[in-house]
Parts: C-alpha cells; structure tokens; sequence
C-alpha cells in the first residue's frame, strides 16, 4: 500500500470512528445503524462491512479508540496510594462524558454478542487487569500485601466495587467510597504479623 493510500486508508477510518461515537451518543446504541454511520462519514456501506462484521464490532473498535492511557499504575513505593490514583482516573473517565453512555452501551452489547464480548475483554479489561495485576505482585513482593494473598481475588474485589456502583446501583462513585473500599480490602490483604 502507497503511503498516499494508507493515509486515506487512516483518514477513512477515523471518519468513520468518530461518525460512530457521534451518532451513538446523538440518538443511543440502539438508534446506532451502519447506514448512519456510512452517511455521516461520507463512505459507501461496503468500507464499513469490509472492516467490521457488525455493528457491534464497529461500535468496540470505536469506544476502544479513545484514549485511557491514564489508566496504568505507576509504582511509588505505595500501593494503596498508586491504586487509588488509578481508581479516581478510571471513575472520572467511566463516569463522566463521553466514555459513561459509551461505555455503558458497549458493556449493554457485549451481553448479547460474544464477539463483542470478547474483544472487550482482551482489548480493555485484560489490559487493565495485567498491568494491576503486574503492579499487585511488586507490592506482594514489597511485603506490602500477603504473601499468600490470591491477587487475582484482590483485583476483582476492588475493580468489581466500582462496576457494581457503575452499572448496577448507579451511586455515585466518590473520593470517599473509593477511601473506603480502599482501607477495607487492603486490610484484608495486609501481611499476618
């Protein structure tokens, strides 16, 4: 491919990436058509149905596009600290526009299409989920969290709190909710003395 045609090629498909955010959060998910998104980003349905199977598929790719980049852990010496530093990112990212009703509706269709469903979890959530589990082992080695500690169960416990608020009660996701999941689970995991 020339470089002419591989920036055409980009051009095309950021047009239609941000085509499918704008329709999506204009008229929802369930509104959200192929046909649209072709309209809005001036290319012919085949371009679209060549990259992408599906709607959902599209609309993964697209939501997956934005930037969360500020969601790795960085290591100072303090893991209550570095995850707190994350989990206030990733409320602020989750929980305000435009990732909330995106994110939301992406979470919705992966209910319903396995391949959708798949995608997000090696896309986003296996990303997330090796880069804290990488940073729960430095502290484990730190002496920071017990040794015998099962990681993976510390992960969920403390990702899962702000899923269960995000997408089942809807409560706001606060400074003061995440202090206290926080001091709740890494008093569970602290070194036995």
């Amino acid at each position: 491919m020339t470089d002419h045609r591989a920036a055409r090629s980009a051009d095309r498909t950021e047009a239609i990436m941000r085509a499918t955010l704008d329709l999506a959060l204009e008229a929802g998910y369930a509104k959200l058509s192929i046909e649209a998104v072709a309209t809005r980003a001036g290319v012919g349905k085949h371009t679209i149905y060549r990259r992408w199977p599906s709607k959902g598929m599209l609309f993964l790719d697209a939501v997956l596009s934005m930037n969360t980049e500020d969601l790795v852990h960085r290591d100072t010496g303090d893991i209550v600290a570095d995850t707190r530093e994350v989990m206030i990112k990733a409320t602020e990212l989750l929980t305000g526009p435009p990732w909330a009703p995106l994110y939301r509706a992406l979470l919705g269709e992966a209910q319903h299409d396995p391949k959708v469903a798949a995608g997000h979890k090696e896309r986003f959530i296996q990303r997330q989920s090796d880069d804290f589990l990488r940073r729960l082992q430095t502290a484990q080695e730190q002496g920071q969290i017990a040794s015998d500690f099962d990681l993976e169960l510390a992960m969920d416990l403390l990702s899962g709190a702000l899923y269960y608020r995000f997408l089942c009660t809807q409560e706001p996701i606060t400074r003061d909710y995440i202090d206290r999941v926080l001091n709740a689970a890494f008093t569970g995991m602290a070194p036995r003395p």
